[in-house]
């Protein structure tokens, strides 16, 4: 009997969890089990094995091999045990001399000839190498960079199984993958969109600072043409600057998901992503047999937009909740609960009514009034409550489209909201809410208080748009959002009407 260890690792979640792949051959029929509680795809990795070991020139032991990946408890998944899975039939078989195998951390896939091929993940791998105290990590060539975020472990890139006996056997020299993340960070933050793009819209414009200020749900209303997609996509472009800790956060569930290439080894930018109408429940919040992110924690630390809101199946609006309120969602399975974090801004846009030019000066609507209230109650009143920005948005006029004159761009605007977000850190120094739009209803209380005037304004506004409890407290956050910009320590008046203005569904209904 000769037993051979290997390290490798797991996602769950987020996370990824250490994993021990033992290897053992032993004499009597030929047979190869793996143990451990590994998926189909794992499953099959031993004909992979067999196969890439014989086209690079070493043939399979015909023995008895049992391969147990520990803990035996935790669920495996994935290709990323393949390339492991072989280092550990070779060294059992005595073509891997070195004791270095079981002092690093592997992972990879493997083609038929050989070829070692990229696996998703690898960055809250090289997250878990680092904790587990590993030597290095062994990882495909194309996850290095990746990888190599974690700077404190030595990440080897390789290109072919070969390569990787010759590297724990000694006779292949392989180079550390290095990154400078401070400078990939900054090459890499920057927004191909900018705000300057849009012709007029003043009033929108500013509805979208005080939403970027304040991390402030918004939800844009107007007919087709108007220009609320392209406002929309232009939202992160002001959004605070993304510290490396959120890139690393919003990075690790990119890598999960498959979406890190080998020159995009770092989220520096803040994810906007933008589900279509016919989005599942799982496709938005994450699910699977393995639950995997969804949209809302790929938007993390960044935008969710759903454009054509009303479009949205109501089962679909309404799993929306959860992560509005918790910044995160937790996906049950018979074997688990997976928590994934989901901390964005949602910004949606609708058209007014189902032919969308009810607010149109220049078109006429032809849809009555009981087909636009069908149209808007397919949004659920705890839904909209949770939206603290509703804004109109009218189209362009002619002369905004033919005017020269040189428009404000994002960086000026994000350098105000900047400002306006670390008033809102010094504020809650010493606890753990992180912008306006997160405070609860005691925070509400103690930061948000109006003088006599202010509380008129708003009991008026409460009584005259029968206004829910929810929205009252929305209104004070975005005044106070309205102040901070206004580096005001106190809410004027001024800042509350403009607060009330950006309830139009609300004073519609009114």
């Amino acid at each position: 009997m000769v037993l051979a260890k290997v390290l490798s690792s797991t996602l769950l979640g987020v996370d990824a969890h250490r994993v021990e792949v033992e290897v053992d051959l032993a004499n009597g029929l030929p047979m190869f089990t793996t143990v451990g509680l590994p998926d189909a795809s794992v499953r099959e990795s031993r004909d992979r094995v067999k196969a890439a070991m014989a086209n690079c020139g070493f043939p399979f032991p015909l023995r008895r091999i049992t391969v147990n990946l520990a803990p035996a408890h935790l669920r495996k998944a994935g290709t990323a045990f393949d390339l492991p899975i072989a280092l550990g039939v070779l060294q059992a078989a005595g073509y891997i001399q070195s004791g270095m195998l079981s002092r690093y951390q592997v992972v990879g896939e493997l083609s038929l000839d050989g070829r070692v091929k990229a696996v998703a993940g690898a960055l809250p791998m090289a997250v878990g190498a680092l904790e587990s105290g590993v030597d290095g990590m062994v990882v495909p060539l194309e996850n290095a960079a990746e990888a190599s975020v974690v700077e404190a472990v030595p990440v080897f890139g390789v290109e072919t199984l070969s390569q990787a006996i010759g590297f724990f056997n000694g006779t292949e020299s392989l180079s550390r993958t290095v990154s400078d993340v401070n400078a990939l960070f900054e090459n890499k933050a920057v927004y191909a969109e900018d705000l300057a793009d849009v012709k007029g819209q003043q009033h929108v414009k500013r509805a979208l600072e005080v939403a970027a200020a304040g991390a402030h749900n918004m939800l844009l209303i107007g007919p087709p043409g108007s220009g609320k997609s392209l406002m929309a996509r232009r939202l992160p472009s002001i959004l605070p600057d993304m510290g490396l800790t959120e890139a690393i956060e919003t990075s690790k569930i990119h890598s999960i998901a498959g979406l890190l290439h080998r020159d995009q080894a770092l989220v520096a930018t803040r994810p906007f992503r933008s589900p279509h109408h016919s989005t599942s429940d799982a496709g938005l919040i994450g699910g699977g047999t393995i639950p995997g992110p969804g949209e809302v924690s790929l938007a993390h630390n960044g935008v969710l937009f759903l454009d054509e809101l009303p479009e949205f199946r109501r089962s679909v609006l309404e799993v929306l909740r959860q992560p509005l309120e918790d910044a995160q969602v937790t996906i049950a399975r018979a074997a688990m609960a997976l928590t994934f974090p989901a901390r964005f801004m949602l910004a949606a846009a609708m058209n007014p009514c189902p032919c969308g030019y009810s607010t149109d000066p220049q078109r006429a609507c032809h849809c009555s009034a009981q087909q636009q209230q069908r149209y808007t109650s397919r949004i659920s009143g705890p839904l909209l409550d949770r939206i603290d920005i509703h804004i109109e948005v009218p189209p362009v006029h002619y002369a905004d489209l033919a005017s020269s004159a040189a428009a404000e761009p994002s960086a000026a605007v994000r350098a105000r909201v900047n400002t306006a977000r670390q008033r809102q850190r010094a504020r809650f120094a010493g606890t753990d809410i992180p912008h306006n739009a997160a405070m609860g209803v005691r925070n509400i209380r103690q930061y948000c208080k109006l003088d006599a005037a202010g509380e008129r304004l708003l009991e008026q506004a409460m009584h005259r748009f029968g206004l829910s409890a929810r929205a009252h407290d929305r209104i004070r956050k975005v005044a106070r959002t309205i102040a901070d910009l206004a580096a005001a320590d106190a809410i004027g008046i001024e800042h509350l009407s403009e607060a009330v203005q950006y309830r139009t569904l609300d004073r519609q209904s009114g």
